[in-house]
């Protein structure tokens, strides 16, 4: 039987729940609602094509660890990131040059630095 976690406090700030990990389900689902959905911040239509378009041209991840591989070493691609970090909304949202593919695993890692500092 694998050894069982400690109990936490929900980092919300105000929460006492304790949780296993993370935030308890009460305010994981109050974060949800309040997160704008992904097409109010410019995930429409428009960009699936224009990234779907981007994602032929540019079948493996670029960031800046793949980049040093040979491409057939390199993860697929599945996202494209916006290099600047301000989405299709952003004054350089479809400029190919402000984007770069990358494998979902990537694309995350890179999202959590920039957002969270880690």
């Amino acid at each position: 039987m694998p050894p069982r976690r400690a109990f936490q406090v929900c980092p919300t700030p105000g929460c006492p729940t304790l949780t296993p990990q993370g935030r308890c389900p009460a305010c994981q689902t109050q974060a949800r609602a309040d997160r704008p959905t992904s097409h109010s911040r410019g995930y429409d239509r428009r960009w699936l094509r224009a990234s779907a378009a981007y994602l032929e041209d540019h079948p493996y991840c670029e960031c800046d660890d793949c980049s040093v591989l040979p491409p057939l070493q390199r993860d697929l691609a599945t996202e494209v990131d916006h290099i600047d970090g301000l989405g299709p909304l952003g004054p350089l949202g479809y400029d190919p040059a402000n984007w770069q593919a990358m494998s979902k695993r990537h694309h995350s890692r890179k999202t959590a630095r920039d957002t969270f500092g880690h």
